[in-house]
């Protein structure tokens, strides 16, 4: 077998990555400084294009800062945020951005004549595109021109990659009896989380039960997104990290085996955890909301007030700097992890507002109601954008909205659960792309839904206890499996195995495989 070679360029970058994802940024900027090798890699270019097109400068300037560009590219897309900015009449920032940005100093010195031409219109009084833009140009055809040069420029890496690698070369040992199975890795902090890539299947079989006695249940579950962990929130109050293959509590988290646990004053309704599964938040039926770090079960930041009702669901944003919630008191709220402080409200829905996410280029909030409507609210002005009400099922009723969840396959769709027969993939527009049905007349009105990890399949549960299975591919029901005794709660799937774990107010979590 030939010996693989490796650019020492890859494990830099790999490296730079590394510290990108960490926010360290100055460490970032010394390794690309010193060794002359840049990253030049964005999060989507499908997002990144989008907000060049849309002109959200703000986050183009913060996409592109770490990245190393071609000096007329750059001047390209600083004089367009100049122009942007002259013509909305912010005139302050326009002048730092003409007179005190690198590039706009480097138009000035090579191109005089262009650089006045910008000072020029800086000093008129008015605004007029056929002085700022050349013939056969407008605001519109530079934004396009400027976005498909900066968008030549970088490329999007999967990410955490050096944390794949390493995590592939230790199963790859394990694999060889190089390491004995249930070795504890320690690559210098925790365990090497193994990802095994399966092809999505649906659950037949039950696999475990975790039982937890006639007086309380589980009201919220979830999977944290490195697969190691099932956490559970109960009605007593009790949040309790479990081993998902024995069913039983994990020991190796050393408050739980001192049996010290995270604790709610009240019924825990929801949690989430941070996106490198190192933090947890949950929400009470009291309104309150704690975050914990996981590894310590230390509780880092307490919200008294985060709403004047329980907490239905609770997120974390993608950079873990902010909550989003929504509450039984009708709002949206997000809340600032640093200040401890609610930062947005979003208001406007006429009943218990059951769901609400981000949507992926983070500036819009959808968020779902028992009002029977779905909200789209912009994150920066809080204003209420669009309505959606959703023509499914019964026409004449307002029927309960339980759940909605970002399609994983078109991120600008979004799959919507209300308390009908029939579920539906929507667009942001409130049209409906695709519908699913169970085909019960009545009695078997969903409750809860879920999507898998990569959109091939879609999980609804019934009022009858059925966890009905639909395949994305076909558009039919694959199966529908009885899962519980009692009314079942909600569903929670594993990130990247055939695991779903169900709970129930039978008082019991179940664990599902093909």
């Amino acid at each position: 077998m030939a010996a693989l070679e490796v650019e020492s360029t890859d494990v830099i970058r790999l490296i730079e990555q590394y510290l990108k994802e960490n926010n360290l940024s100055r460490t970032l900027a010394a390794l690309q400084d010193e060794t002359g090798v840049s990253l030049n890699t964005v999060d989507s270019i499908e997002s990144f294009v989008t907000d060049i097109q849309q002109g959200h400068w703000e986050t183009v300037l913060q996409a592109v800062q770490p990245l190393k560009l071609p000096e007329k590219t750059l001047v390209d897309l600083y004089e367009q945020i100049v122009l942007e900015l002259i013509e909305l009449r912010e005139l302050g920032a326009a002048r730092s951005v003409l007179r005190q940005t690198d590039p706009m100093i480097a138009l000035k010195q090579q191109q005089p004549e262009r650089y006045l031409h910008l000072e020029n219109l800086l000093a008129r009084s008015y605004f007029d595109p056929r002085e700022a833009y050349a013939e056969g140009s407008s605001k519109e055809k530079r934004r396009t021109a400027i976005a498909s040069a900066l968008s030549s420029e970088v490329s999007v890496v999967a990410p955490s990659r050096l944390l794949s690698l390493v995590g592939q070369a230790l199963k790859w040992q394990q694999h060889q009896g190089l390491l004995p199975p249930g070795t504890r890795i320690d690559v210098f902090r925790g365990k090497a989380a193994v990802r095994d890539e399966e092809e999505e299947k649906c659950p037949t079989q039950l696999n475990r039960t975790i039982k937890f006695g006639s007086k309380t249940h589980v009201e919220c579950a979830a999977f944290s997104p490195d697969g190691q962990y099932l956490v559970t929130g109960s009605l007593d109050g009790f949040i309790e990290f479990w081993n998902f293959t024995t069913g039983k509590i994990r020991k190796d988290l050393k408050y739980q085996a001192q049996e010290n646990f995270m604790m709610m004053e009240s019924s825990v309704l929801c949690l989430a955890f941070s996106r490198d599964s190192e933090m947890l938040v949950t929400g009470g039926q009291n309104g309150k909301l704690k975050v914990w770090r996981v590894q310590s079960g230390q509780c880092l930041r307490r919200f008294e007030k985060a709403h004047s009702k329980g907490v239905v669901s609770v997120l974390f944003s993608k950079d873990s700097s902010q909550l989003l919630t929504c509450s039984f008191d009708y709002t949206v709220k997000i809340h600032g992890l640093k200040s401890g402080k609610m930062l947005k409200e979003f208001r406007g829905h006429t009943s218990f507002v059951n769901a609400a996410i981000f949507t992926h280029d983070g500036h819009s909030v959808l968020s779902c109601s028992s009002d029977g409507t779905i909200r789209v609210w912009n994150v920066k002005s809080t204003e209420c954008v669009q309505t959606v009400k959703p023509d499914v099922g019964s026409g004449s009723i307002d029927l309960t909205i339980n759940s909605i969840h970002l399609f994983p396959k078109n991120l600008d769709q979004f799959i919507m659960c209300n308390r009908s027969s029939t579920v539906a993939i929507m667009n942001m527009q409130g049209q409906i792309v695709k519908s699913f049905s169970s085909g019960k007349a009545e009695g078997g009105d969903f409750v809860s839904s879920l999507v898998s990890p990569k959109g091939e399949w879609l999980y609804c549960v019934g009022e009858d206890c059925v966890l009905y299975c639909f395949s994305m591919a076909s558009g039919t029901l694959e199966r529908a499996l009885s899962i519980h005794e009692k009314d079942v709660i909600g569903l929670a799937h594993h990130p990247h195995q055939n695991l779903i774990a169900s709970y129930g107010e039978d008082g019991s979590v179940k664990l599902w495989k093909p």
